[in-house]
């Protein structure tokens, strides 16, 4: 596990994150009590939580509170310099209209290539490679979910001790595939999820499926026959309860194990091997975000980032509500006009299908992230967005598409941590680094997690659950630079087979479909 280090600041300390911003967030462990007095005579007139934004300067009623210079909220009442800037006391801005928007004005740094660093994978016909070996059983419907549990337990214990070079056997379950408007519009979202999950690089290409055999989601509607280019030849095994040869539950049970051996005949075989940095796919993804998750974990993320896309790996950031405040920075960035107006598209839909759910992007920000700092959307918006570092985005994706290209993709998801870790799977994500700042036991079966923790005090005391502290950002111990290079370095060594502490502890998070459709 990475070595993780804590330290506590006696000196108050507050941190500003650009020199126009009227408001700055306290570092110390456990806020600081009214009355303390910062190093160039900055006094608290009220006692601030860890966090927390203190006023730089008088503010009247409706001026402008700036973070990031980025307005991210209007005062509602005259605040004296060094008052507690908290949500209750701000009114959010609308959001950024979806038109007049810079479209690719924004050029990449030029940056040489990062050659020369490889990791241990294990190659796949197709080309991608796989950070892990395992053999997943994927259902076409929730009716299957016990059944294919109980299978994976019997696998695990009979077979997966005499097939050493697989990992691990995982069940795909879900809660789709019946009761659902299957031919409804974007009813196609979930479909194209699970076949592309079941199309992910970790499972070397040996596709099986459980099937009920009466549920809307037939597997020829999940695989349609030669339409797969990656499974041509080798269509996925389908093992269906209802079929007649089946009498009893063991006998299900019996030929779901029969089909997995096989499989896991093949999956033996494979072999890690030498595989250049260009070869990852890399999803990153916060949750349980607080204050620092934009000052420390996200930078950090956002410099590893970088580094990834000079190595020429694929890197995924997501999480439509907690872009779409800064979408005029990420239009800017695109690679091309066509790119911009993808995420555009993108956007505009997600406003749409918030507007029928009666809620707008204000619905995001949980209890936990106010708790840690964070006023509104906006302010989220603005920490989470620098995960993608500062390369060109060269692709989009709508929900539950897979990669066809390399750099610094956009995947639309939602911002839930589930769904989000669910779409990235389809995508083809095959490392995953989840920064939080509240804390989270996040984790996925079919992927490797890395947690990075935004604050010292996080990981002291969940140090057997977050495998990088870029809380030394804070506290002066490291910079953005330093963490940067570490997750660099942990990412390959993890793709290479090293447990994160999530693999570690068995972790496992259910998959979460994003089901746009009626459920009927």
């Amino acid at each position: 596990m990475a070595s993780i280090s804590s330290t506590s600041i006696s000196t108050p300390l507050y941190i500003p994150m650009h020199e126009n911003d009227n408001v700055a967030i306290v570092v110390n462990d456990g806020g600081l009590p009214a009355g303390t007095v910062f190093a160039n005579g900055l006094t608290l007139l009220e006692a601030i939580p860890q966090g927390h934004k203190v006023a730089l300067s008088d503010l009247a009623q409706d001026d402008p509170v700036i973070r990031y210079n980025v307005t991210i909220g209007y005062a509602l009442r005259a605040l004296k310099k060094g008052s507690w800037i908290s949500e209750s006391v701000l009114r959010m801005p609308a959001a950024r209209e979806l038109v007049g928007l810079p479209i690719a004005t924004r050029k990449a740094p030029v940056v040489a290539p990062l050659e020369g660093y490889t990791f241990e994978g294990f190659r796949n016909a197709d080309g991608t490679v796989g950070t892990r070996n395992i053999l997943a059983i994927t259902t076409t419907v929730q009716c299957v979910a016990g059944v294919v549990e109980y299978a994976v337990k019997r696998i695990k214990s009979e077979l997966l001790p005499h097939y050493p070079n697989v990992d691990d056997v995982i069940g795909l379950e879900h809660t789709y595939g019946c009761g659902v408007a299957i031919d409804a519009p974007n009813a196609d979202v979930p479909i194209r999820t699970l076949r592309n999950i079941t199309l992910n690089p970790n499972f070397g290409g040996q596709a099986m499926v459980v099937s009920l055999g009466c549920e809307k989601l037939q597997p020829t509607r999940m695989f349609p026959k030669g339409s797969i280019p990656i499974l041509q030849g080798n269509e996925p095994t389908v093992v269906c309860l209802q079929d007649q040869e089946h009498v009893g539950f063991n006998s299900m049970i019996d030929s779901i194990v029969k089909t997995a051996e096989e499989k896991l005949k093949v999956l033996n075989a494979r072999r890690r091997q030498t595989c250049p940095a260009s070869d990852l796919i890399v999803g990153v993804q916060c949750g349980g975000s607080d204050a620092f998750s934009g000052v420390t974990a996200n930078p950090a993320v956002g410099f590893a980032t970088d580094l990834l896309v000079r190595a020429g790996a694929t890197v995924m950031f997501s999480e439509v509500t907690e872009v779409r405040d800064g979408i005029d920075q990420l239009t800017a960035r695109a690679a091309n006009p066509e790119v911009a107006q993808a995420m555009i598209r993108e956007m505009e839909w997600y406003d749409n299908y918030l507007t029928r759910g009666g809620v707008d992007r204000s619905a995001n920000t949980t209890p936990g992230n106010k708790k840690g700092g964070l006023s509104n959307i906006v302010e989220k918006a603005m920490g989470s967005i620098v995960k993608s570092g500062s390369s060109a985005i060269v692709g989009v994706l709508a929900p539950g598409e897979k990669l066809t290209r390399k750099g610094l993709i956009y995947a639309a998801t939602p911002a839930s941590d589930f769904i989000c870790g669910t779409l990235q799977l389809a995508a083809g994500m095959t490392v995953h680094v989840f920064t939080t700042g509240r804390g989270t036991p996040y984790g996925l079966a079919a992927v490797p997690v890395i947690k990075v923790a935004t604050r010292n005090d996080l990981a002291r005391r969940w140090h057997d659950l977050m495998d990088i502290n870029a809380g030394r950002i804070a506290s002066g111990e490291a910079t953005i630079d330093d963490v940067g290079w570490e997750l660099f370095k942990l990412i390959l060594e993890v793709a290479s087979g090293r447990e994160t502490w999530a693999e570690q502890w068995k972790l496992h998070n259910a998959l979460t479909l994003f089901n746009p459709a009626p459920v009927t």
